[in-house]
């Protein structure tokens, strides 16, 4: 049975308990090639060494970043659900080290609620042909090509952006059409999720802070030559004075996509909107020419 967190409530989060399966990491051999039999149903070894380089994050890698080959993978529990993906709590686990992150997993779209993808989607590419037949077609192949596409799209824009400066949770590897990314935690309280924008009531002085590290962001996305197209303060953390920009996987390609500009334009509007109604008046339109110039820069 999984936990759902609440992301209102300030309370450390803390892990399910182990009611059965192996024996604590610093009671078992440091032989790692033991029977699987000895994990619960909860836990898998990790994924880390059976993935290729590639599917790996930008080095250096972080100090959290375990590469153990002997490290566990436990399910902690449900962090959020969304529209098209569920993200989860994974703590991975060796008999010396142990670090949280978040696991993004992928729905096919007949399990999805999310039917606005051909908006994000236009002007973007399938390599292969037979994806390409089998997602219009819809077949079963294809629900499944179409749910490795979007997990694909998120994990290249992560990569790129992390690599561009851009604030969004640090990807450690994606295996088929689950993401493991850092989990983003709130310096207030430790061991639970930084809060979403939404929820928060920042003093004068944090919530401009906000509004320019948010502004830096879209810059940075629009230098890329993208818009993050379904920007609102439900999908930016608030990581004490950090502002984390999430769910990046309609990013938009302000080239290709001939709806681009409009999806900034809103972009532009959804961000305004919610800063001017709590004081700090922007003009949307002067933001969306900023970051178009540095789009075509």
């Amino acid at each position: 049975m999984t936990s759902r967190i609440d992301h209102d409530a300030p309370d450390t989060f803390q892990p399910l308990p182990q009611r059965h399966g192996p024996r604590p990491p610093e009671e078992r051999s440091a032989d790692w090639n033991v029977l699987d039999d000895d994990l619960s149903p909860d836990q898998r070894w990790s994924t880390w060494p059976g993935i290729e380089k590639l599917m790996r994050g930008p080095q250096p890698y972080p100090e959290f970043v375990i590469e153990d080959a002997g490290a566990i993978d436990t399910e902690l529990g449900v962090l959020k659900t969304g529209k098209e993906a569920d993200v989860f709590l994974v703590e991975r686990s060796t008999a010396e080290r142990r670090t949280i992150l978040a696991a993004k997993r992928y729905r096919t779209p007949d399990q999805r609620s999310f039917h606005r993808s051909t908006i994000y989607t236009e002007g973007r590419t399938v390599r292969r042909t037979r994806d390409a037949r089998a997602m219009k077609n819809g077949s079963t192949y294809g629900r499944q090509v179409e749910a490795a596409q979007w997990a694909n799209a998120e994990w290249d824009y992560l990569v790129r952006a992390y690599e561009a400066g851009i604030p969004v949770p640090y990807p450690v590897q994606i295996d088929g059409t689950e993401i493991l990314m850092e989990f983003i935690v709130d310096p207030r309280h430790p061991g639970a999720a930084a809060p979403r924008l939404h929820q928060v009531r920042p003093e004068p002085a944090l919530l401009q802070s906000y509004f320019d590290q948010l502004v830096e962001a879209m810059r940075g996305f629009a230098r890329l030559g993208f818009a993050h197209g379904d920007l609102s303060a439900y999908n930016l953390l608030a990581a004490g004075p950090r502002l984390v920009v999430i769910d990046l996987p309609q990013l938009v390609d302000l080239a290709a996509n001939p709806l681009g500009a409009d999806l900034l334009a809103r972009d532009c509007h959804n961000a305004c909107a919610w800063f001017a109604g709590r004081g700090i008046d922007q003009d949307p339109d002067e933001l969306l020419g900023e970051l178009l110039a540095a789009a075509w820069s």
